[in-house]
């Protein structure tokens, strides 16, 4: 498709905005950073560090899920430092291009059956939870918190540009919290199709994937997403039909019949454990195999 059409959806000039309304903030007395701006050679190299108070958290929430304990809970400090230090990412790196940039430059050529799986922190975490899904030749893109329009703004770098057979997409839980600001379900559901159309005019296959049941989101507790995710879901289902996509629903393997997750299948009622993502491999698994016939 040209370029100009995947540039300028609702959800690339949202974030567009977002980082214009980021940038005014920054200069109206909240913390900027002080390091390089513009073109620069190593862009990557000048990211603003991760907290060490950050740091901390994450390995205590990793040791509670390895453990299948509650997860630890934010603190007012923590969450000041937090958000001092995400402002400064998204102004430095609004879609994430640093995420996987070293990694991509480390791939060999792509194998015939190469797949990434490309999403927010469901999909990432799904490679810690079952190490032996992803290969060489199945990739694991997922980045934390991330919504739509970022995605979009990194498909190209983390989807095309590896050559993969086929690609699975399962995005959308950050924009209904609104991670990047308010949002409309027809803003995400052009980023979600200019995705599949760079993907399509770059012959890859796609799978569309709903995304997971919730009732509510941990770190934005005023939102309750349930009918939000049902309507989106359905949305993503009647796509897929209309445009002749794999499309695959982990729901049923996972919900509890109330508009959530099974207590026993997630630690915060958003992210799946190891006994859900084992769940989520058998129904991946079989449209890998009907996207690769294709």
């Amino acid at each position: 498709m040209p370029i100009h059409d995947a540039a300028m959806t609702p959800g690339v000039l949202r974030a567009a905005f977002a980082l214009l309304l980021l940038s005014v903030s920054s200069a109206a007395g909240a913390q900027s950073s002080t390091g390089p701006v513009g073109i620069v050679e190593h862009p990557c190299a000048a990211l603003a560090p991760v907290p060490p108070e950050v740091t901390r958290f994450r390995a205590e929430v990793a040791a509670a899920k390895a453990a299948g304990r509650p997860l630890p809970s934010f603190t007012p400090s923590y969450l000041e430092i937090h958000a001092r230090w995400t402002q400064e990412r998204l102004l430095q790196d609004f879609f994430g291009l640093c995420g996987y940039r070293d990694e991509n430059a480390g791939l060999g050529a792509p194998a015939v059956d190469r797949v990434v799986f490309f999403g927010d922190s469901i999909t990432e975490l799904w490679r810690a939870a079952d190490a032996g899904f992803f290969t060489e030749s199945r990739l694991n893109r997922g980045i934390s918190g991330q919504t739509t329009a970022q995605m979009l703004g990194r498909f190209r770098q983390d989807v095309v540009a590896l050559r993969p057979r086929a690609v699975h997409i399962m995005a959308g839980t950050n924009d209904l919290a609104g991670n990047t600001g308010p949002t409309t379900l027809a803003w995400i559901q052009a980023n979600i199709r200019s995705m599949v159309d760079i993907a399509r005019a770059n012959r890859i296959a796609v799978i569309l994937a709903a995304i997971p049941p919730a009732t509510r989101f941990g770190w934005r507790p005023a939102i309750r997403p349930a009918a939000q995710i049902e309507a989106l879901n359905a949305w993503l289902r009647e796509y897929a039909a209309s445009e002749r996509l794999v499309f695959v629903d982990y729901g049923p393997a996972l919900a509890d019949g109330a508009g959530g997750m099974k207590a026993e299948l997630t630690t915060d009622g958003v992210h799946p454990n190891p006994a859900a993502y084992e769940r989520m491999r058998a129904l991946a698994e079989g449209a890998l195999r009907e996207a690769l016939r294709r």
